[in-house]
């Protein structure tokens, strides 16, 4: 019974640890239980045996992969589509063997993004795709609409595609406020291990291990919008962990709290200098009480946009808490500057 469990539990590590670590693997499972490299490898034999584990290349070189047990595809027309039916009929059944709390986390992220696509995608066909392997299940939902970066930046008037990420990382965005309430992608982004927006010619992507999101460029724009939510099977996350994490205290889930990465306001290797650059950043931060400035990325920050940030912007929104993280030297002294300087400001000033 002893060496049974033990057996499952340096199975179970060596399927989790594949996720991270592919060409590495065996080593980390040596040193994780301070057995020899032979028997690790009888353990991982047993794995690939099983059909659980894919191994490539030769032995010095060897890559672990998990295999893929199970894969389902659907399309269906946009037109009349109900969120809940697609999910109560078609995917549901297929996760229904998860723990309870990662069900309840499959279940409102995929009604969520489906929601979307039927009010503001202007497609016609979703396709959904839903893959497990022995530690992960993903979720791919795909449609054939305009582009969720390209109609946000249409509607909200913005100046490109990369603007709308940055306001869909704050939260409560929705270009349809009388049936939305813009929180659906922000709390689905938290609540996966990996979350990602392919649209148009940018890339979107937050893991739950990192405060940032990535905007990343592609090179061969495409229409439509594709979103993929991953999650390991086991997680001991929650959808009531995740919604208390962005709520202030007291507060009945109220959405009050937000992380903004001050690096997605940037352009390639500018800096953030300007006025305008902090106007982008600063819109919508009304809505909050608190909000995390990110200054991952950040090197250094120009005093017109620390001025706007820390002095003009608090003067006149004494209910929002900003909270800057993750700062350089030399941003925390423009930061300093700025905030001793809010005495000058009792009011609004035109020329500030």
């Amino acid at each position: 019974m002893r060496t049974a469990k033990k057996s499952e539990e340096i199975r179970r590590f060596i399927i989790d640890a594949i996720l991270e670590h592919p060409k590495d693997v065996v080593a980390r499972t040596v040193a994780r239980f301070g057995l020899t490299r032979q028997a690790i490898n009888r353990h991982m034999n047993i794995l690939i045996r099983e059909g659980l584990v894919t191994a490539e290349g030769n032995t010095s070189q060897r890559t672990y992969r998990l295999t893929i047990l199970r894969k389902d595809s659907l399309s269906v027309p946009i037109a009349g589509l109900k969120e809940d039916r697609l999910w109560r009929e078609n995917v549901s059944e297929l996760l229904k063997d998860l723990p309870q709390n990662v069900y309840g986390i499959w279940q409102y992220g995929f009604t969520e993004m489906v929601n979307n696509v039927t009010d503001h995608s202007n497609g016609t066909t979703l396709t959904v795709t839903v893959g497990r392997t022995a530690a992960t299940t993903n979720i791919l939902i795909k449609d054939d609409g305009i582009g969720i970066f390209r109609k946000i930046k249409t509607d909200l008037g913005l100046e490109d595609e990369r603007h709308a990420i940055l306001e869909l990382s704050k939260g409560k965005l929705t270009t349809d406020p009388d049936r939305h309430t813009g929180e659906g992608i922000f709390f689905s982004s938290r609540m996966f291990d990996h979350y990602q927006i392919l649209s148009g010619g940018v890339f979107f992507s937050h893991r739950i291990e990192e405060e940032e999101d990535w905007i990343l460029e592609r090179d061969i724009p495409k229409e439509g919008t594709a979103v993929i939510m991953s999650i390991k099977n086991n997680s001991n996350r929650t959808t009531k962990e995740i919604f208390e994490k962005f709520s202030s205290r007291n507060e009945d889930y109220g959405f009050t709290k937000t992380v903004v990465p001050g690096r997605l306001v940037k352009h390639g290797m500018e800096q953030l200098i300007s006025r305008s650059q902090a106007k982008r950043l600063l819109a919508r931060f009304e809505r909050f009480k608190v909000v995390i400035l990110d200054f991952k990325g950040v090197d250094e920050i120009g005093q017109a946009f620390a001025d706007e940030v820390f002095r003009v912007f608090p003067a006149t929104h004494p209910d929002v808490r900003l909270i800057p993280v993750n700062t350089t030297r030399d941003v925390k002294k423009l930061i300093k500057r700025a905030k001793s300087d809010i005495s000058t400001l009792p009011l609004f000033k035109k020329d500030a």
